[in-house]
Parts: structure tokens; C-alpha cells; sequence
């Protein structure tokens, strides 16, 4: 039989800001509707005897509380029994990562998994990209010394990406070439995406919320005094703002596509209005920011449009 219950696989909750936080807010929202919340981390993740399991606990949230979360009861629990599984780990999209999407592919057609392990698997944040290049700045993907070289002399600024990170973690800004520092970093991340640096930054970037193949909402993120990074763990200011019609029209198109791959919930980026080449699928993040901002309530989206 299938209960009322939510799975969260992610961070421990004591690693998570609950200010910000989406899973939080995800778990707290589908709470009101009284499911209880099982949480494990991905390392917790076995088959045994055919079965998945998790070895976890049931957890309650509670915004109200100095201490966000209690944990109710640690147990191992079936998969299978559950009636939503939520993937909300942080990246690097690492083995461990691609092993706990092949465990779940062996429940999800048990479970409503979101998003399904399968689609996650097969869509690089970075690299799916590449199908929407003429909506980009200039990007290449390579871990050829010459042709980055070759680009950065064309562009002059340049900022290097791995593909496989996340919150703007080892993410450089090239003024000048330096040989040692890329050699160290394709060492390091083989494959990295090398892309012209837009200037407007310092203005923020524009982070879209997907569900279900619509665009919902958006916000702007935009960094602290002499910094290039957007992303809020590493000091960026939230403010609310709307999408130009440019960036509607894209958004409209990525949103189409990722449904069709089967992804239910997703966050895209913008840069003076060009994509900025991160297609967040594996734990999209800044719902709850938005309600702050705006009031507006994109957990109560999220659950229904599955219908709860």
C-alpha cells in the first residue's frame, strides 16, 4: 500500500539554511496536507532483497522554531512505499550521484520520483546547453589547452566553469592567460566550459523557476560589491523582478523541451538577458526566496500540478 509520504534524499537538514532553503519549504508545504516526511542521504541508499531502502528518519518542520526541524524516528523504510521521492541533494554530479539515480530507476515506475533519476542521468546542467548556443554568450566545452587560448584571445575576458559543479564553486574569471592555473583546472575537471564574460553581471543574473513545463516565476540575484558570482551562498542579494519578452520567449521554449524529457521541476539562468548556459535539474533552488520577495507561493505550484 502506498502512504502518505514524502521521501526528501538530500543534505542532512542540519546543513540546510532554512531562510532559503526549497526543500524546507517543499516539505513544509506538503505537511499542511498532512504526509509525513522521510529523509535519507544518498549514501543511506540500498537494494536488498530486490527492494529499495533507505535507512533514514521521519522528520516534522516548523518555521516557527529557532531549531527548524525534529527528528521523529530513525528507521529504514521502502521506497516502493512511498508516494513521492524528491532527489534534493547538492551536486558535484559525482559516481555517487549517477548510483543513487540507477538505484531509483528501479522504483519509478512504483513512485513518482522528481526529478525522474533517469532524466537527471541524462542532462549535463551544463552541456544539454549546447542545443540553445544561439540564445548564449560565446561558449565553448573543451579541455584543449589551445583552443581556450584561441578563445580567450578573441573575447579578452573569460570565465571558466566545471561542468560538473554547483553554487558557483571553483568558478574563475579570466583577465589575463594563465597557463599553470588552466592546466590546473582541466587537470582537476577535465572537460570545463569556457564562456565570454558579460560585464552586466554586476547588475545580477535572472534565475527562472520551470514546473511542469511552465514558467512560473523568476528572481534576480545580484552579487556583492566586487564580485562576479550571483549565486546567494556566495553573497548575492536577492530582488524581485520580471522576465523581458526575449526572456519569456526562451524560457517558454526550455521549459517545453524539459518536460518533454521528463523534468517536472527546473531553474534556468539568464545574464543581460542571454542564457547563461545552467540548466538546474538536479536541485533547483530559490522558491522560498521568491515567497519572501514576492508572496508568491511556488511549493503550493509544485504540488498541484502532481495533484495533491
Amino acid at each position: 500500500m502506498i502512504s502518505k509520504i514524502v521521501a526528501i534524499q538530500g543534505n542532512h537538514p542540519s546543513k540546510l539554511n532554512s531562510l532559503t532553503d526549497t526543500s524546507v519549504f517543499l516539505a513544509n508545504e506538503i505537511q499542511k496536507k498532512n504526509y509525513r516526511i522521510f529523509y535519507y542521504d544518498p549514501k543511506n541508499l540500498s537494494i536488498i532483497n530486490s527492494k529499495v531502502i533507505a535507512s533514514g528518519f521521519f522528520i516534522k518542520f516548523n518555521y516557527k522554531n529557532k531549531k527548524f526541524f525534529k527528528i521523529l524516528k530513525k528507521q529504514k523504510l521502502e521506497l516502493a512505499k512511498c508516494k513521492f521521492i524528491l532527489i534534493r541533494q547538492d551536486p558535484p554530479f559525482n559516481l555517487e550521484y549517477i548510483s543513487a539515480t540507477h538505484i531509483l530507476d528501479t522504483i519509478k515506475n512504483k513512485v513518482k520520483i522528481l526529478n525522474n533519476p533517469t532524466s537527471i542521468r541524462n542532462i549535463s546542467e551544463k552541456l544539454y546547453s549546447v542545443r540553445y548556443q544561439k540564445y548564449m554568450p560565446s561558449t565553448i566545452f573543451t579541455q584543449n589547452i589551445n583552443e581556450i587560448k584561441k578563445f580567450f584571445k578573441r573575447h579578452k575576458k573569460v570565465i571558466l566553469k566545471p561542468i560538473h559543479s554547483y553554487s558557483g564553486n571553483d568558478i574563475y574569471l579570466l583577465n589575463r592567460f594563465n597557463m599553470k592555473l588552466i592546466n590546473q583546472f582541466i587537470k582537476k575537471h577535465d572537460h570545463i566550459m569556457c564562456q565570454k564574460f558579460l560585464p552586466k553581471i554586476s547588475k545580477g543574473d535572472k534565475r527562472v523557476f520551470i514546473i511542469n513545463g511552465k514558467v512560473c516565476g523568476a528572481i534576480s540575484r545580484v552579487p556583492k560589491q566586487g564580485s562576479f558570482l550571483s549565486n546567494m551562498s556566495k553573497g548575492a542579494k536577492p530582488i524581485n523582478i520580471k522576465l523581458t519578452t526575449k526572456e519569456n520567449k526562451i524560457s517558454k521554449l526550455i521549459a517545453n523541451d524539459l518536460k518533454k524529457e521528463n523534468i517536472f521541476f527546473a531553474g534556468i539562468d539568464f545574464i543581460d538577458q542571454k542564457l547563461n548556459g545552467d540548466i538546474n535539474v538536479t536541485s533547483p533552488t530559490g522558491l522560498k526566496t521568491l515567497y519572501d520577495l514576492s508572496g508568491i507561493n511556488l511549493a503550493k505550484t509544485f504540488w498541484k500540478e502532481l495533484k495533491v
